[in-house]
Formats: C-alpha cells, sequence, structure tokens
C-alpha cells in the first residue's frame, strides 16, 4: 500500500465568505502562481504579504503552512496547521490541516503524532480514504519500528547448591566409615572374649575318682 504523502492546497477562499478587497485577492492569486511554480520562498513572502493586509485570512495562513513544509521547515508547517486545527475554526479548514499535519509528522518519523493527526481528521472526515490509508501505513511502520520482547534467560543451576550436596555426600560416606571402624571393633572385642573363655575351659584337669 502505498502512502499518499501528497500534502492538501487551496487555491480559492474555501473555509469561509471572506470579505477582502481585490488587491488583496490578487496578492493571493500571485501567491498560489508562485507555490504552484514551485518558488516556495517568493511564494513565503507573498503569502506573508496577504496576511499583512488580512490577518485572518485563511486560505493564506494554510498555504503558507504549506509553503514551509516545501522549503523544509518542517517545525514551522506543523506549528501553522496545528493553529488552524484549534476549536472554532471551519470543520473543513480543521479536517484538511489535520491530515497535512499528520503528512509532516509522517515525514518527520514522529509517527505516534502523525497517527493521532489522522485520526482526527477521520473524526471530522469519516470518508477521508487519503487520511485512513495514511493511517494503516503509518501504524505499520511503528509496529516495525518497536522491538521484539526479550526472552528470559535460561536459569543456570546455584553452585551453592552443588557445594551443599557435595559436601553432604561426603560426610555420609565418612559417617559410613566411621559405623564399619566401629563394627570391626566390636567383632574383634568378642573374638577376644571368646577366646580368653576358651583358654580358661581348657586349663581345668578333670579330677580321677
Amino acid at each position: 500500500m502505498k502512502r499518499k504523502h501528497n500534502i492538501l492546497f487551496v487555491m480559492a477562499v474555501l473555509f469561509a465568505a471572506q470579505c477582502i478587497s481585490q488587491e488583496t485577492k490578487q496578492l493571493l492569486r500571485s501567491a498560489n502562481e508562485l507555490y504552484k511554480g514551485q518558488q516556495y520562498e517568493q511564494a513565503e513572502v507573498a503569502y506573508d504579504k496577504v496576511l499583512e493586509k488580512e490577518r485572518q485570512n485563511t486560505t493564506a495562513k494554510f498555504n503558507l503552512a504549506n509553503t514551509y513544509y516545501r522549503r523544509s521547515k518542517k517545525d514551522d508547517a506543523v506549528k501553522a496547521f496545528d493553529l488552524l486545527t484549534s476549536d472554532g475554526r471551519e470543520p473543513e479548514l480543521r479536517q484538511k490541516s489535520f491530515y497535512n499535519k499528520g503528512v509532516v509528522l509522517s515525514k518527520q518519523e514522529k509517527l505516534e503524532e502523525g497517527i493521532a493527526a489522522y485520526k482526527d481528521a477521520l473524526r471530522l472526515n469519516p470518508n477521508d480514504t487519503a487520511a485512513r490509508e495514511n493511517l494503516q501505513k503509518a501504524m505499520l511502520e511503528l509496529k516495525k519500528k518497536q522491538p521484539p520482547p526479550k526472552e528470559e534467560p535460561k536459569k543456570k543451576p546455584e553452585p551453592k547448591k552443588q557445594n551443599q550436596e557435595q559436601k553432604q555426600s561426603k560426610m555420609n560416606q565418612k559417617e559410613a566409615e566411621q559405623r564399619l571402624k566401629m563394627m570391626e571393633q566390636k567383632e574383634k572385642q568378642v573374638l577376644e572374649r571368646m577366646q580368653s573363655e576358651k583358654s580358661k575351659s581348657s586349663g581345668t584337669v578333670a579330677k580321677d575318682w
């Protein structure tokens, strides 16, 4: 799925019926022509002139934010779009500003913020297929960047337990040897007693009658 990284651009005054002078309209038209001709530096100057005459001209503000993006002033573009998403603005202006803000943030690899902006755009216009596709793509990219869960290392047998088992087996062997010696000593004593008694009995002489 290819992401539609197209920034939305407004050619005319679409967001509100603005009462602006003919001179301001001409300046705005010239600024838009400079933007379309990719003369972004001159377009920025032209949009600034429009806003000097008509500070609330939302079309000029919106396209100026686009111009910041084209001139790689992405932080300025995000701030400008952010101001246009505030409550009280026209819903269409807010929706398009959220969408463009999502595009700029995604280009900056700020995926979590970009995802939030796309979601806000879809809340205002659930039928925006470009916003939906970009949201899905950003969520997939974020998932790829998250590290896999770490495996728990296998527990090695504690050497202390092994040492204790070895000591215990040595003690058991020593006790067995001691018991064996004691039994041998007892047997020796019994044999000695039997031999002494035998010698006494053999020394007596039967009396003749």
